[in-house]
């Protein structure tokens, strides 16, 4: 006999106060035991029985009378659904919610022998039962619905602004200060310092390499010790985000004609409004730290710190041909593919190491703070059961990144009017619509750079190709070749 799979579902909670409060909370259940409504229009409300105190595998658990005509919350336990459904059934409850306290999996059995069930079924967060009576109170009503899944959601247009926006303004800024080296370099004496300082921000061939071994590694540890390791994270990102925040800024803080006395300490000085600048960009972080899981707000903090992490990587760090480019984006393609797609052949529960991490292995509510997030902004079951946010690792944005940043500084060494810098930009942009329609599509999360670096890199070397200058694209230009080596 055919095994059936899981689905997802809403619970839709009504407290008894004058206007009831509601909350929704996420369920599994089986569509070929029961058929839920699409909306709410045509769900029926039923009282809630909380009996969590049993398992319900006998009828004598239950008090006599209870039940009848209620939706009816049990521990999950030993004995299986298709036991505690005949038995509530027999016992005249109408919906029957198992609590589970560990991560919610699918509701598979036998098609035939729930033929002669008839009440909906469905697994349930057990803290959601707890939060659900002290949010609503003793006298709750409850209904399941399960609502089709959003074609699109509109969160995926702000990450799309996002992503963009970050790597523009990153490969723009990193032409704006390779330009302002050029203009600075008059004498051999400047550009020996120019040579030792670049060269401790530039990724050789041998470098990506290592980068990546290193990437590799960091993955698998923090999928075996993720609970330790992400606390490490935390750590590293606040104070290299605040780090980045500072730099970003430092910028726009010198076009402000405040502050500008300074303060001597020792063999030092310092303008004033730097200083400011300084505790201003560390109480960010620190603020995020604090109310890191305060989702209603933090993902803005978050993402602002992000963006400016993102923006300081790519201006900082310099690729000096585009060999390494095609080296680093080919390298981190297969190990994002890697550890997208192969890994779940190779894992135990058969998951996706790369998910796994993202999304915090074994229900660990501590997440990696590597990602842009963005609130979902279409109701779905998907929204409560997964993640309420749509998320793109600070990877698929710094990565391609550098190769457009490397663009961007090869057309102000060849006066080219920006065609390498624009063009790689909108392949770019075209790449990140490509992954958002196969995310559509597919129902599943994506590789963002499987789409990315292909785009990125075919199309920077046909712009290359076709004004015949990829030898000079290839190796760096002639100002970089005279320094790197």
């Amino acid at each position: 006999l055919s095994q059936v799979a899981a689905d997802e579902g809403i619970l839709h909670a009504s407290g008894a106060g004058v206007p009831p409060v509601t909350k929704d909370y996420c369920i599994i259940y089986n569509s070929k035991w029961t058929s839920l409504p699409k909306s709410l229009d045509n769900a029926t409300f039923r009282t809630l029985e909380n009996l969590t105190s049993t398992v319900l595998c006998s009828p004598s658990e239950a008090p006599s009378g209870v039940m009848k005509d209620k939706a009816v919350a049990v521990m999950r336990g030993n004995c299986t659904f298709l036991e505690k459904a005949r038995i509530a059934q027999s016992l005249g409850a109408k919906m029957l919610l198992i609590a589970s306290k560990s991560r919610l999996s699918s509701i598979s059995d036998n098609k035939t022998d729930f033929e002669d069930v008839t009440l909906p079924v469905a697994l349930i967060r057990y803290n959601d039962i707890v939060d659900m009576q002290q949010m609503l109170g003793n006298e709750v009503n409850v209904t399941l619905y399960s609502p089709p899944l959003p074609q699109f959601d509109y969160s995926m247009v702000v990450i799309f602004l996002i992503a963009v926006s970050t790597v523009a303004l990153g490969g723009y800024w990193s032409g704006v200060t390779e330009l302002e080296n050029l203009k600075t370099i008059a004498s051999p004496g400047e550009r020996e310092t120019r040579r030792k300082k670049e060269e401790n921000v530039t990724f050789t061939p041998i470098t990506v390499v290592f980068f990546v071994a290193i990437c590799c590694v960091m993955l698998v540890l923090l999928y075996f010790f993720y609970k330790w390791l992400v606390y490490v994270i935390i750590s590293v990102f606040c104070l290299a985000s605040a780090m980045s925040l500072y730099n970003c800024l430092a910028a726009l803080v010198g076009e402000i004609p405040f502050g500008q006395c300074r303060i001597t300490c020792g063999n030092k000085t310092i303008e004033v409004r730097l200083i400011f600048l300084a505790v201003f960009c560390t109480a960010a972080a620190v603020v995020w730290a604090v109310f890191r899981n305060e989702d209603r707000w933090a993902w803005i903090l978050q993402d602002i710190l992000g963006v400016a992490f993102c923006l300081n990587f790519i201006k900082t760090l310099k690729m000096p041909n585009f060999k390494s480019c095609v080296i680093l984006l080919g390298l981190l393609l297969l190990y994002d593919v890697f550890f997208v797609f192969i890994t779940p052949f190779i894992t135990k529960n058969g998951a996706s190491i790369m998910v796994e991490v993202a999304a915090g292995p074994f229900g660990n509510s501590e997440k990696l703070p590597v990602v842009i997030r963005v609130p979902r902004l279409e109701h779905s079951a998907s929204t409560l059961c997964d993640l309420p946010f749509a998320l793109l690792g600070f990877g698929d944005i710094i990565v391609p990144g550098l190769l457009v940043a490397y663009c961007r500084r090869f057309d102000v060494q060849t006066s080219s009017s920006s065609i390498y810098y624009i063009s790689c930009t909108i392949a770019y942009a075209v790449g990140m619509v490509l992954t958002f329609v196969v995310l559509a599509l597919m129902k599943m999360g994506q590789p963002a750079l499987l789409y990315l670096v292909p785009c990125t890199l075919i199309t920077s070397s046909l712009v290359a190709w076709r004004r015949k200058e990829m030898k000079k694209f290839w190796k760096g230009s002639s100002y970089q070749v005279g320094w790197m080596p």
